[in-house]
């Protein structure tokens, strides 16, 4: 009994230590992609939360088993496809394929977990997933004529998918991965205007796979574009008896950037958040013809503004604009202008799809973990 209690202390410290050490992040920044490992064990334990599932396992060891972490998708994305915490019971003996942990620890990307029947699990659809539904149809507007940000009346939805994940100099070519990632990291100065200190930036933090984002360290939020970037989407919600409109996002630390919408000065508010500068921004909005154009300015530096770890200074001042062109379609356009960082300004766009009768999904920071 004493043993098998000091092996789930040491289960438990060890699943603690690995979650409350990175949070979510490149898959790049934590596992050597060059460090393929087979393990085969009995699973112990399965952690069902965010930011990733674990599956725990006991493999084999000298003279004493040795406990592994093999580390999954989020809770979201493998519900969304079928799986559930049931789905692993404990004591099945499994054998895992992936990269392993780039500091020497003993945990493990789980690209391939195989049970002892040899049934593949965690891995694409589990059974048939309903199929989403798909948005058609026109501009859906409101009484005074205007597009709307959000649903009609009655009806739920928010924008997600986004067509880019990275910011990029609208014209240029450049590859990158769905983290923001560069496929060569000499494309770096195709990549927008830098000045020289801040393409040494940008160039560190790729070669770091991008580890040391604040977002994903320490739970910062994604002000900026990079709001509009984000996997799990955002909502609008349009406030007009209090002349402002929500952006609520889906990840993150689910916190909300406000635009207000009465013309009022980019400045701090009397005993409120006086004149220092906030993760969004201070932001407001207008209307021209079907295109809401929103003027940003204010944001501090303790957060990056984009996935792939642009960098940015509190000069930086943007001017988005949304066009919602159907029912199904919303395009974006921001303006980057930051005269410390840029040697000129510049833009970048790409499009959202609204997702019709989903609500927003719940991904939330948790202990410091985005």
């Amino acid at each position: 009994m004493r043993q098998r209690a000091f092996v789930l202390i040491v289960i438990t410290a060890l699943f603690v230590l690995i979650t409350s050490a990175f949070g979510q992040h490149t898959p790049a920044a934590k596992f050597d992609q060059s460090k393929s490992q087979t393990l085969k064990g009995t699973v112990t334990q399965i952690d069902w939360s965010n930011p990733y599932v674990h599956v725990l396992m006991k493999v084999a060891g000298n003279p004493r088993p040795v406990l592994w972490a093999v580390e999954l998708d989020s809770a979201l994305a493998l519900t969304a496809n079928g799986w559930s915490e049931s789905t692993l019971p404990l004591g099945e003996n499994i054998t895992v394929q992936g990269f392993l942990a780039r500091d020497g620890s003993k945990q493990i990307s789980g690209n391939s977990i195989t049970t002892g029947s040899g049934k593949k699990v965690f891995a694409g659809a589990n059974g048939t997933v309903p199929p989403r539904k798909v948005a058609s149809g026109p501009v859906p507007r409101g009484p005074n004529g205007q597009p709307r940000l959000g649903p009609t009346p009655g009806e739920t939805g928010y924008w997600g998918n986004p067509s880019r994940t990275s910011l990029l100099e609208d014209g240029a070519k450049v590859e990158m991965d769905a983290y923001g990632l560069l496929k060569n990291v000499s494309d770096a100065d195709k990549v927008a205007p830098m000045m020289k200190w801040a393409r040494d930036v940008y160039e560190l933090r790729q070669r770091n796979f991008l580890k040391d984002d604040p977002m994903y360290l320490a739970c910062k939020p994604p002000g900026g574009p990079r709001q509009f970037q984000q996997v799990y989407g955002f909502q609008f919600v349009e406030n007009p008896d209090f002349n402002r409109i929500l952006v609520l996002l889906g990840g993150g630390n689910r916190n909300r950037r406000v635009i207000y919408t009465d013309g009022r000065a980019q400045v701090g508010q009397i005993n409120g958040d006086a004149d220092n500068p906030l993760y969004y921004g201070r932001s407001v909005a207008k209307w021209e013809g079907d295109t809401m154009v929103v003027d940003t300015k204010g944001f501090n530096e303790k957060f990056w503004f984009d996935n792939g770890g642009l960098p940015h200074t509190d000069q930086l001042h943007l001017i988005e604009r949304f066009t919602r062109t159907d029912m199904k379609t919303m395009k974006y356009e921001v303006t980057i202008d930051d005269p410390a960082t840029y040697t000129r300004t510049w833009k970048s766009s790409w499009t959202f799809e609204w997702i019709p009768g989903e609500e927003l999904p719940y991904f939330l920071c948790q202990d410091n973990r985005p």
